[in-house]
């Protein structure tokens, strides 16, 4: 699924950590990090950042409940 326009980053990361599956950033050569590990999440977000947003990422999430809860995410903020 691709998410765009993410503003609160904080509040994002707290929707990712309260997924029950795997959630995974895949990056522009196709590769996939696991987004549950904090250092993952320090790393991509680091070289995806622009002005305190990110514009569009691809993520792919295992459990249909924790794609429920991006999507929720993604529509109420």
């Amino acid at each position: 699924m691709k998410v765009q326009n993410i503003t609160d980053i904080e509040k994002f990361f707290k929707v990712v950590d309260e997924c029950k599956g795997k959630v995974e950033l895949v990056t522009g050569e196709g590769d996939r990090l696991n987004l549950k590990s904090k250092l993952s999440q320090y790393v991509s977000m680091a070289n995806i950042f622009s002005n305190g947003e990110i514009p569009e990422l691809e993520l792919v999430a295992h459990e249909k409940e924790d794609i429920d809860r991006l999507v929720s995410f993604m529509i109420n903020g």
